[in-house]
């Protein structure tokens, strides 16, 4: 059996993934699974056990020009099976029009024709967290096709492999931009894609930046996005010391493999807080207006102040983000202490 998957969209979201696709293998140990994803994904799943290639595309400006391409990639390939994580009509033309046998996917944005079967979407969605939905999806897919599901039966799992090789490379990498990897290395998350409301001030980065080189003898690094860059570029300026920008100057699968080797990563409600502890390493995470609930990376400890308006999910703040300034770099600095300890 040939089974396509339609990844998610966005790097925390991919990550979370990752239960369900090692749920997919037990219910299918002998297909072929193909993950049909943004290209970037690649630097996540490289070395992912639980899947046997990656169909990687990039959106065009013309939303349904991407579709019909993908609809005939999936045509040639004869896939027998689609699962598609992504709640969009597009996934689910892409699987009609790619004439793929048997389809599955959430009953949203009114795709269910298009489906050889739909699911409803859990009442429960916006309480428990996102990983139990894609979860959920593949538990419906068993017990659709054999009439019974073992989803409760194992422990999600959300852990990357990343080979010995991308280590050595990272350690090269690092080493090679004046990290001293005799010494403890902080990562920090400064940046977030989507969202300003979600950034904690970069003048708070820059003091707990100073505290753990002055304090600690840390290295620090500044990890992230191209798109990331002025963030971390501020940060640096406001820096009495100077931390190593890496931020927009690696790709993906280098970041990762860099992740995996920091001894901790600080950031901001981000995609690579999700990655950081799937390879292992210890990450705080610094939430403001987002559900932490539903959201939080699994593994990560979490650091917030309640205000009465969060999580309000916005990207911009329209007060005084006081979600977020209310968190101090002596809060952090503190709980990074501890965490660096244990």
């Amino acid at each position: 059996m040939k089974i396509v998957v339609r990844g998610t969209n966005w790097i925390g979201d991919a990550v979370m993934t990752t239960p369900a696709l090692r749920e997919l293998r037990r219910i299918f140990p002998d297909a072929r699974i193909t993950l049909a994803t943004r290209s970037w994904a690649q630097g996540i799943f490289a070395d992912a056990e639980f899947i046997d290639e990656i169909l990687p595309f990039d959106k065009e400006k013309n939303s349904f020009q991407t579709v019909f391409r993908q609809a005939k990639i999936w045509r040639e390939r004869q896939f027998d099976l689609a699962v598609l994580l992504t709640n969009s009509f597009e996934s689910a033309v892409a699987a009609k029009l790619g004439g793929v046998s048997q389809s599955f996917g959430y009953a949203t944005e009114k795709r269910s024709f298009l489906l050889t079967e739909s699911f409803a979407v859990p009442a429960w969605k916006n309480s428990r967290h996102e990983i139990f939905y894609y979860l959920n999806l593949v538990a419906e897919i068993e017990k659709s096709l054999f009439g019974a599901t073992r989803f409760f039966e194992n422990e999600p799992r959300v852990d990357l492999k990343v080979s010995e090789a991308r280590r050595i490379a990272a350690r090269q990498l690092l080493a090679n931009q004046g990290v001293d990897l005799s010494r403890r290395i902080v990562a920090l998350g400064v940046g977030s894609t989507n969202s300003r409301a979600k950034r904690w001030p970069a003048e708070n980065y820059a003091k707990l930046n100073d505290r753990l080189q002055n304090e600690l003898g840390a290295n620090v690094i500044l990890v992230g996005a191209q798109d990331e860059i002025d963030v971390a570029r501020e940060v640096a300026q406001k820096s009495k010391r100077e931390p190593i920008v890496l931020t927009g100057r690696t790709n993906l699968s280098e970041a990762v493999a860099v992740l995996a080797e920091v001894n901790l990563l600080v950031a901001n409600d981000m995609g690579l807080a999700h990655v950081a502890p799937a390879t292992g390493t210890k990450t705080l995470v610094i939430f403001g207006p987002t559900n932490d609930k539903t959201t939080r990376p699994v593994g990560a400890e979490i650091i917030r102040h309640p205000v009465e308006c969060s999580p309000c999910m916005l990207r911009d703040c329209p007060i005084d983000h006081r979600c977020m300034t209310r968190i101090s770099p002596d809060d952090v600095f503190k709980k990074t202490l501890e965490m660096l300890k244990n």
